[in-house]
């Protein structure tokens, strides 16, 4: 059976990483993914490693799947009243400028929601539009820097550091595309479209600080800001590698000693109770790190699963690419892209009983579906090579 979403025409005016992300989650679950590109092509095509076709890069090709690309020069009005006939049938629009330049470009909700009543207009930027940072600008560094990410990730020596990963564009693409899915759903049941903001700074405020305001949580607060365990938190050294171990509850504490054959740990300090484990977590963090370079990771991966301690090897990258579970469940995968040549890619991690997601289309090249889209929304051979030449669209097939 086709995804959960089959039928559902999606415009897709975002570029970068966050917006397209949520777009290619959506495309995944099967609905139609118009992606709406500039000219020139949009910038995540020239970033990242090339392979045969320079403007399908390896960051690219991660988050644009399931799509077909339209160029169109929205400077141009011919261009700007294609757009609006894409919108007029339409179910979602989503774009990841700031409000501001929308409405410069008269696609603001109020001016798309003439066009399209029941249009689900789903936005995402730097900020709530209610207050002073409003109009800024925002990309992930600086929303990471904004939450305090950078020092949450600290190292010993104390410098600041972001997290290795589009963590902010990443989270807030994955919010964005939950609530299309929610606002369809909405509409549904009352016919209603609607508009809808992801701001940034709000989003990944309440995605990191539910672990970090802590003892603030309560007025006047109890404790300091900052969750300690996860603050302090860090891979344990091995004798030949690195090793991931929680230990956290009573029992996974009992079970561990027992396997080591130090049962009595439990009655001594700091290992009496939760609550003395994370008072004293800098001391049981030393105590268990000197431990753990008694063994190797493969010793300490054999006694933990059989005191059932959750514990996995902490991967380098090239090791993550061939994990064997990985393997098994289609997770990575090899394909023939008609363009970039032989790629690796990622399956949808999800399993649906079903409406299982699939991948219908791999990442489309610039304006490589122009011509198919003008001539769904009615336009005429001549119209469309009007569009050609003028520049206003291109054909992406005859590069």
């Amino acid at each position: 059976m086709p995804g959960p979403l089959h039928g559902v025409r999606i415009v897709d005016m975002t570029a970068n990483v966050m917006g397209p992300l949520a777009a290619q989650i959506l495309g995944d679950m099967g609905a139609d993914i118009v992606k709406v590109e500039p000219p020139e092509g949009e910038p995540m095509r020239g970033v990242g490693a090339k392979g045969r076709d320079p403007t399908l890069s390896s960051q690219f090709l991660h988050i644009n799947r399931n799509k077909r690309s339209v160029v169109l020069d929205l400077k141009r009005p011919e261009a700007m009243r294609v757009l609006h006939r894409l919108i007029a049938r339409a179910d979602v629009l989503i774009h990841t400028q700031r409000p501001q330049a929308m409405a410069r470009l008269g696609l603001a909700y109020e001016d798309v929601a003439k066009i399209n009543p029941r249009i689900v207009y789903a936005a995402a930027f730097g900020y709530g539009q209610s207050g002073p940072y409003a109009a800024k600008p925002a990309y992930d560094d600086l929303i990471q820097a904004a939450i305090a990410g950078p020092f949450l990730q600290a190292g010993k020596d104390g410098e600041p550091r972001y997290m290795a990963t589009n963590l902010a564009d990443r989270a807030c693409g994955m919010a964005l595309a939950s609530a299309v899915g929610m606002a369809l759903f909405h509409r549904e049941r009352t016919g209603e479209g609607q508009s809808i903001e992801i701001p940034m700074f709000e989003t990944m405020t309440q995605f990191v600080w539910g672990d970090h305001i802590f003892g603030h949580s309560f007025v006047p607060p109890v404790g300091q800001l900052g969750y300690t365990r996860m603050i302090e938190r860090r891979p344990f050294k091995t004798r030949d590698g690195y090793l991931a171990m929680l230990l956290f509850n009573d029992r996974q504490f009992e079970r561990f000693f027992a396997g080591i054959g130090q049962p009595e740990m439990m009655k001594r300090s700091p290992f009496l109770s939760i609550a003395m484990r994370i008072e004293k977590i800098a001391e049981v963090t030393q105590y268990l790190a000197e431990l753990m370079t008694t063994r190797t990771t493969a010793e300490w991966l054999v006694l933990l699963d059989e005191a059932d301690v959750p514990a996995m090897r902490v991967a380098k990258l090239e090791q993550v690419m061939d994990d064997p579970h990985l393997e098994a469940v289609g997770m990575i995968r090899e394909v023939d892209h008609p363009r970039a040549g032989r790629v690796k890619t990622f399956g949808v991690p999800s399993t649906w009983s079903r409406s299982q997601p699939d991948i219908r289309r791999e990442p489309p090249a610039k304006g490589e579906h122009s011509a198919e889209v003008l001539r769904e929304e009615g336009l005429t051979d001549a119209e469309i090579d009007a569009l050609f030449a003028s520049g206003a669209s291109i054909d992406g097939r005859r590069r």
